[in-house]
């Protein structure tokens, strides 16, 4: 184990691998939820539907925030998934499962099993590390950054 935590902190290239390694499944867990609300893919409601069931949960107008939800799930996925604008579209996501948490999952107590936050909290963190972080040089916030040519 000190032979990795070694490897790992004096090696830069395999903590930006790290970084590549959370932001590829993060990305694609968000933009297929976005696609969910926004187009109906993968077995998803489509816009339409998760407006209805915003608004009858207390979240109105429904349009506008299925718009704004499955729009930060969507792009935000797919902008981490490039590492591009890394840190914003993480900033973004975060604040979105904020509000799933408070909004949705709260009530339901900790577990995914019951509907409760665990996933989203998970996802939380993991949108919250990579707005620390950054994307990591194995991305296209790295390839425009100036400091990095």
């Amino acid at each position: 184990m000190n032979k990795l935590i070694t490897l790992l902190t004096e090696n830069p290239s395999a903590a930006h691998a790290g970084n590549l390694l959370l932001r590829v499944p993060v990305g694609l867990i968000f933009a297929a939820h976005g696609a969910q609300k926004l187009f109906g893919w993968f077995g998803g409601y489509g816009l339409t539907a998760t407006a209805g069931w915003l608004e009858s949960i207390g979240i109105a107008p429904g349009l506008a925030f299925a718009l704004l939800a499955g729009g930060a799930e969507f792009f935000g996925g797919l902008l981490l998934l490039l590492g591009l604008l890394t840190r914003p579209a993480a900033l973004a996501l975060a604040v979105t499962m904020v509000v799933a948490i408070f909004s949705v999952h709260i009530q339901n107590g900790f577990f995914m099993s019951n509907n409760g936050y665990e996933f989203a909290l998970a996802l939380l963190a993991a949108t919250l590390a990579l707005a620390v972080s950054g994307a990591g040089k194995l991305a296209l916030d790295s390839m425009f950054n100036k400091k990095s040519f």
